[in-house]
């Protein structure tokens, strides 16, 4: 079978599919009214069947996608009340139009803070920040790894639609991002810190202005993470243990450099735009790893005290097969010796959770001193979470939800204060709160994307619909589906060759902490159908897993071959600027 690759290439016939697993070559084919049309033949009931054929002749295909994929939402596991959910997405709210500030930290475990309950972390800034937001207690990542991540928050798509599948195909500036869109209205759009697109070139990657960036290794990325027919060991990860504890990284000196280059052009330069509102994204790095974490914050988590990650045992972690290739490949906790350094690398994780928001309450402090918040709305999330030790695994990669989740805070003018909103969202609706933030209209090659204002969700309207999360990159043997709507949290693995991994299922009202999995329940059979027709009115797995192989296939042969990339080895995370990665091709 010859499929085409992102950037038009054939990727070859190594690629398995199944037979009737029809490959888009963009994502106008991919959305078409006839994939539309022959999703409803394959999952909606007869009734809806009927009655969307008459919508498809009155309406717009981006109606009529909303239409067909509320119907295909299982009706029996939610809480949403339908006849409240609101006008239709992309609609213009009536809000202050103001200022607003992106703050996005790297792989904070959503339940690692002071206002989400934690019974240790301190995070006394980010509390303050909550007590004047609306949180949104159920956030999730569209991808549990940074670089496709970051590009569905720039364009408010899914993975499978933009196609930055993993760490080395990154963002380029297709398919136009919600700076492109500030921009065109004439509202200045600047980044300091990470972003980790392909590399620096800001009017490209949708900002005027790229300050301290940090992009992929060398306009490269992770090449290992492209390599998924049979998983390489990434031995570079047994360091993580070893090597945490109290002291300065690499990345704790960039966080303070973005700090203070925040810090300057919120003084300095912020002054020069009162004409109109602007936007400022803000890309810290921690608490990602390395768990090396300044000793005052290291300090305040004595690691004897700390509690021992959940399930963490042997006897203990769930056996999945997918999971269990993961935990393999990305073997992290390999290089854990004994009790002792579990409990540092805590310590130098929740290190950095306060050094991160330290660095934010110096931001605050900032808009406090000049009087932005009275014309400044703020928003902070993270691209991803982290495992941290849970179920033996460390870092991303995963759908639970220390992995998947993530927090996410809005706070300024015509946001409610101390309240929450349970219904789901991820990083697609940073898209369309940025646009209604500023005011910018809507542009009519946005109408499809799947995103909500988070300002509209802040003051009431509920979406009905499920929120994606899709994996595709290191570590991965087949792609990784989740959805969430309701109580209910859906993961579905595509197949691969004779790799057939089942899905999961968490009521994540009973069961908060992911112990059950009730896929093999028949009690849930029913759930388990609903939903896993509920996720192929929004992606087929199969295609987009075909079509992300082809892609990396296209970037394997870029580079050498399979053989060239397992022979040069990976870095272990991506350096900031000025400093060169390490490459680790053997065990420690």
């Amino acid at each position: 079978m010859t499929v085409t690759g992102r950037d038009g290439q054939s990727a070859g016939a190594g690629v398995c599919a199944s037979a009737d697993a029809a490959v888009p070559t963009s994502r106008a084919q991919a959305n078409s009214s006839a994939a539309i049309k022959g999703s409803r033949a394959r999952f909606i009931p007869l009734f809806f069947d009927l009655f969307f054929d008459s919508v498809f002749d009155l309406f717009s295909i981006p109606k009529v996608y909303t239409a067909v994929y509320t119907a295909a939402l299982p009706s029996s596991a939610g809480t949403e009340d339908r006849s409240t959910e609101g006008p239709p997405p992309h609609r213009r709210i009536a809000v202050q139009q103001t200022n607003l500030i992106v703050i996005l930290s790297d792989e904070h475990n959503p339940k690692v803070a002071g206002y989400a309950g934690h019974p240790i972390v301190k995070t006394p800034h980010l509390d303050r920040l909550a007590a004047r937001s609306t949180r949104f207690t159920s956030a999730y990542t569209n991808c549990p790894i940074c670089v496709p991540a970051r590009a569905s928050l720039a364009t408010g798509r899914y993975v499978h639609e933009h196609r930055c599948w993993d760490n080395a195909i990154a963002y380029e500036g297709t398919p136009a991002s919600w700076g492109h869109r500030t921009m065109a209205a004439g509202h200045r759009t600047v980044s300091i810190g990470k972003l980790h697109y392909q590399d620096s070139d800001p009017r490209r990657n949708g900002f005027d202005e790229e300050i301290l960036p940090m992009h992929i290794v060398n306009g490269v990325g992770d090449l290992l993470g492209l390599i998924r027919d049979e998983l390489p060991k990434r031995v570079g990860a047994m360091r993580l243990g070893p090597e945490a504890g109290p002291g300065e990284s690499d990345y704790t000196r960039y966080d303070r450099d973005i700090v203070t280059a925040t810090r300057t052009w919120l003084r300095e330069e912020a002054p020069k735009y009162r004409d109109r509102p602007w936007v400022l994204y803000v890309g810290f790095v921690a608490p990602h790893f390395p768990l090396i974490a300044p000793q005052q914050f290291y300090d305040l988590y004595p690691p004897a005290s700390l509690p021992w990650p959940k399930l963490y045992g042997k006897d203990e972690r769930p056996k999945h097969p997918f999971i269990d290739k993961q935990r393999w490949s990305m073997c992290f906790d390999e290089g854990f010796t004994d009790d002792d350094m579990v409990r540092r690398a805590l310590a130098g994780y929740f290190g950095l959770t306060s050094f991160l928001d330290d660095n934010i309450g110096q931001i605050l402090t900032e808009m406090e001193t000049l009087g932005l918040w009275s014309n400044t709305r703020l928003l902070y999330s993270s691209d991803h979470g982290d495992n941290l030790g849970a179920r033996g695994l460390w870092g991303k990669s995963t759908m639970y939800e220390e992995s998947a989740g993530i927090p996410m805070l809005l706070a300024g003018p015509g946001v409610p204060q101390g309240t929450q909103v349970d219904a789901p969202v991820s990083l697609v609706d940073v898209f369309q709160t940025t646009l209604d933030s500023l005011g910018v209209e809507a542009h009519a090659d946005d109408a499809d994307l799947p995103g909500h204002s988070l300002i509209a969700m802040a003051n009431g309207e509920r979406p009905v619909r499920a929120v994606l999360s899709e994996y595709h990159a290191a570590a991965s043997p087949s792609g990784a589906f989740m959805i969430r709507h309701g109580q209910y949290k859906y993961i579905h693995y595509a197949a691969f060759r004779d790799f057939v991994p089942p899905p999961m299922l968490f009521d994540l009202e009973k069961d908060p902490e992911e112990r059950v999995d009730l896929a093999g329940d028949p009690a849930h059979a029913d759930v388990v159908a609903q939903y896993a027709r509920a996720l192929k009115a929004i992606v087929d797995p199969q295609v987009a897993d075909v079509q992300a192989r082809a892609d990396q296939q296209v970037h394997i042969d870029r580079h050498g071959g399979k053989e060239a990339i397992l022979g040069r080895g990976t870095f272990r995370y991506t350096p900031p600027p000025g400093v060169d990665a390490q490459y680790f091709a053997k065990a420690p």
